[in-house]
């Protein structure tokens, strides 16, 4: 029989689904809950005082570390747990996935004509234990007129991303300069992540 050569990814982003199939990871969703009654699995509020990288790499180890007990809890056949998070830095400033317009709008404000950071964390829990690494980009954007963010905005785009808005899509206009890894802006850096996945055994060409 040959060995199965498949992960769990924990998360909902279909651009990490796009990113995974893009290198030829093969994997099934392994979900969370992010609901009532019983609420969220893992809850993605800042500590007081915590600082971005300590945030991001926290909340993802922790979606790592409960997407691999949900694997047991649920009988699940074992196989290596991916979990990841995303989130825009702008100074020390920790920019969110915007509510409504208003605050897309704010974003989108204060991003333009600056330079953010991109933080994405990796988690892999697996037999072997469990790793992480998180990757730092740069973004640049364009300054910025009302009418662009407006527009931009009454769209659907922003509102499930940090920061308010994706890198592989409209949004991609307004970025003059990118410094780091590509995929990690979109929300999977593939080169760490096949490095993590490699050393619980998955074989990645």
């Amino acid at each position: 029989m040959l060995r199965e050569n498949k992960i769990y990814l924990a998360s909902k982003s279909p651009r990490r689904r796009e990113l995974l199939q893009q290198v030829g990871i093969e994997f099934d969703l392994l979900l969370l809950r992010d609901a009532p009654p019983r609420g969220p699995d893992v809850t993605e509020i800042v500590l007081p005082g915590e600082a971005p990288e300590a945030y991001v790499s926290r909340v993802t180890k922790e979606k790592a570390d409960k997407a691999w007990e949900a694997m047991h809890q649920r009988k699940l056949l074992a196989r290596p747990v991916l979990a990841a998070d995303t989130t825009v830095v702008l100074g020390q400033q920790i920019l969110g996935k915007p509510a409504d317009l208003e605050e897309a709008i704010s974003m989108l404000q204060m991003l333009s004509g600056q330079t953010h950071q991109v933080l994405t964390s990796i988690a892999v829990h697996s037999a072997q234990g469990s790793a992480a690494v998180t990757q730092c980009s740069e973004v640049s954007f364009a300054k910025l007129d009302q009418q662009q963010i407006l527009a931009y905005c009454r769209s659907n785009e922003p509102y499930d991303k940090a920061g308010g808005y994706g890198i592989q899509g409209a949004a991609a206009r307004f970025i003059s300069h990118i410094k780091g890894s590509y995929s990690g802006i979109m929300g999977l850096p593939l080169f760490e992540t096949c490095q993590l996945l490699r050393q619980t055994g998955i074989i990645i060409p």
